[in-house]
Formats: structure tokens, sequence, C-alpha cells
């Protein structure tokens, strides 16, 4: 079931808000600043194209630092991969079909928001 879902996902979303992702990754690998956060916008785009069978969770050793980030991600591309998750999410949940895939996009809001201090594993 997985499979199928992660294909039918990859289709319909995960394809464009991986782009979405690797353009946020880029733009902040080219400033040598950011590169953390285009690193867990690249972590964040591989999740983005194959979500159900892994989820997120909070890594123990991530610190004040990561917050610090979190806060200058959200500013800068994290509220609108959000809102992008957020729209995606709710013309998927139109359709019977699409109920599954738009509850994976509202389960990716907050990673979207906030990435650092945050590990992708296998369910």
């Amino acid at each position: 079931m997985r499979l199928i879902l992660n294909v039918i996902w990859l289709v319909l979303a995960g394809f464009w808000m991986a782009l979405g992702y690797l353009l946020a990754g880029v733009i902040c690998c080219v400033l040598i600043v950011t590169i953390p956060f285009g690193i867990a916008s690249f972590r964040i785009a591989n999740y983005a194209l194959w979500p159900f069978g892994r989820t997120v969770v909070d890594r123990r050793e991530a610190g004040v630092g990561s917050f610090v980030g979190n806060v200058i991600w959200f500013l800068v591309a994290g509220l609108w991969l959000s809102i992008g998750h957020l729209i995606t999410g709710v013309l998927q949940c139109i359709t019977i079909i699409g109920i599954p895939l738009g509850l994976a996009n509202f389960k990716m809001i907050p990673i979207s928001l906030m990435p650092l201090g945050k590990e992708i594993v296998d369910a």
C-alpha cells in the first residue's frame, strides 16, 4: 500500500514540492552562511518525494542553535513552503482518493516550518 501511495504522491504533489525544496536548498547553498539550511532543505526534498513509510522525529542533541536557525528559516522559506503544502493538501482532500495524500501534505507542514533539529526515519 505504501508503494502505491508513494507513486500516486510522486505524480500528484511530491515532484513539485520537492522542486520547491530543491530550489530553496540551492539558494541557501549559494549563500555560504546558510549552507545548513540548504542541507536541511535537501533532506526535506528527499522526504517530500517519498513520504509514506517514513516519519519525522526530534533530535535530542538539537539545541538553541537549531531554534535560532528555525526562526530564520521560517522567515525566509518556511512560511512559503508550508503555504504550498496547505494549498496542495486542501486541493487533494477534495476527492476521496486524495484524502490520504492531503493528510500527508498536512503532516509535512511542521517540518517545512522548522526543519532544523529534526530527523527523518523509517516508520
